[in-house]
């Protein structure tokens, strides 16, 4: 299948991408940083998911998966608004088979900075929204909303081992997940799944049940 996913240079997004390209589909990369994937199917455009003008006209896509995002900065901006534009620009047609959204839990429970959760509490919503539009393509809509993730961005409290103790504290499971298998998720819910719509996934090994949020102080 054609599947375009955002923010695919690094962390989860890359890993969804892999995911995808191990059994043979195609893939086209949008992200603001140069590609760091070297693969036949895949195709990459350095882009800012901000920049509309810029993002390149891609027809029939099938499966899309909007993964771009940021935290503490312009939030909103690029985690809601620009998602719904991407949205708005390529998924909303009759080829289009999946759309995924990567939330937060912090979109569920409000426990982080407040532009970042109010943004990613905004894609939950415009998720059931697209959910019901796309429904008539025969096509299903979720987000995969994760808790901590082992990626680049999340390295300043993965190396401080009193922040680090006091997350495996509020963490039930004691670990965090890894963009593999955040992306297995993914690739099951956009591939596998054809029932399951307007839904927020939430997977988070039993973080939110505590509802704590624990940062790095600057």
């Amino acid at each position: 299948m054609k599947v375009l996913i955002t923010g695919t240079s690094q962390g989860i997004g890359k890993a969804i991408a892999m995911r995808f390209l191990a059994d043979g589909h195609m893939v086209v990369g949008i992200d603001r940083q140069e590609k760091t994937i070297e693969h036949e199917s895949y195709n990459h455009y350095a882009v800012d998911v901000r920049d509309k003008e810029k993002l390149p006209e891609i027809s029939d896509v099938e499966i899309l998966v909007n993964n771009a995002g940021t935290q503490n900065e312009d939030d909103i901006e690029i985690n809601l608004k620009s998602l719904i534009f991407i949205t708005e620009k390529y998924a909303i047609q009759e080829k289009i088979k999946s759309v995924l959204n990567i939330g937060s839990a912090s979109g569920h429970t409000g426990a982080e900075f407040p532009e970042y959760c109010a943004s990613k509490g905004g894609v939950l919503a415009y998720t059931k929204n697209v959910a019901m539009r796309i429904a008539k393509f025969g096509a299903t809509c979720n987000s995969l909303d994760p808790g901590g993730v082992i990626t680049p961005l999340n390295e300043c409290v993965m190396s401080d081992p009193k922040l680090w103790a006091q997350i495996m504290d509020e963490t039930p499971l004691k670990k965090w997940a890894t963009a593999e298998e955040i992306a297995e998720w993914a690739y099951f819910l956009t591939t596998v799944n054809t029932f399951c719509t307007g839904q927020n996934i939430l997977v988070d090994g039993g973080e939110s049940i505590n509802y704590n949020f624990i940062w790095k102080n600057d």
